[in-house]
Order: C-alpha cells, then structure tokens, then sequence
C-alpha cells in the first residue's frame, strides 16, 4: 500500500508541477509582449493623442509613443507631429532598431516637427513621438502623407 501511495503522490506532484511550469511559461508570454507593443496606424494615417508619463521611459528621461505603420520600398513619405503642449521630436525606426530619419524643429521655426524620407526597404516601421527634454508631454498631432512622385 505504501508503494501504491508514494506512486500517486509522485504521479500528483509531477502533474501539478507540469501544469505550474505551463501557466508560469504562458503568463511570462502574455507579459512580454505586453511590455512592448506599438500603436497600429490607422489607415487614415492620422493620430490626435496625449504623451503621457504612462508611455514608454526612453533613455534621455522622458518618455516615447510608438506607432508602428507598413511601408513600401520607393515610399516618400513626410511625418508630420505637432503639439502646442511640448517641444516635439519624431524618429522613423527600421524593423531592426535602426534610425531611419530623425527631426526636432520644423522648417516653419516652430518647436513642431516635420520629417521627409524615402523608404528604401518595405516592411514596418516605427514612428516615435517623444519631447525634447524630460520632463514634456502633452496632447499632439500626427500625420504621415505618403509623396508622390512628380
């Protein structure tokens, strides 16, 4: 009987360690890709939301929203962000992390930006909106206007 009964236990332990192991493995899932999942674009390319200290901490102090958007190859496209509430900056990211294109100030001397850029290589991109400084935030507006050729 005693052997009978350490086999059930063993079996029991065994099972239910299998069962933890799974939903831990499952829940550190579902919270990664929670940590870090940009905003899809909408397809009117046009977004009015808030920066928010609730966003992503980016490594100047500050925060950052990210917009992930699908572009083609030969894309010309023009990022426009604006915001009367802080000095805004825009970068275009690659797949890879890379920076596409960067801007602070606009060509109208404004603290809003404007970015133009030729995509190269199709697949999606990141649109980052964040203050310059740390401590900005606010309401803004972004546009991206695909160019075409003349």
């Amino acid at each position: 009987m005693t052997k009978a009964f350490a086999a059930r236990f063993s079996f029991a332990l065994i099972f239910g360690a299998t069962l933890l192991a799974v939903s831990l493995t499952a829940a550190v899932a579902k919270a990664q890709n929670q940590l870090y999942n940009p905003i899809p674009m909408p397809p009117s390319n046009e977004v009015s939301d808030t920066l928010t200290d609730k966003d992503i901490p980016i490594e100047k102090g500050g925060f950052a929203r990210d917009y992930v958007i699908n572009l083609t190859a030969e894309d010309q496209v023009a990022i426009d962000l604006s915001s009367e509430s802080f000095d805004s900056i825009v970068t275009l990211l690659a797949a890879d992390g890379s920076t596409v294109g960067e801007n602070d100030d606009g060509p109208d001397g404004s603290t809003n930006s404007l970015l133009f850029t030729r995509i190269t290589e199709a697949g999606k991109y990141i649109i980052r909106v964040r203050a310059f400084g740390a401590t900005g935030g606010g309401a803004f507006k972004l546009k991206v206007t695909r160019l075409k050729p003349v």
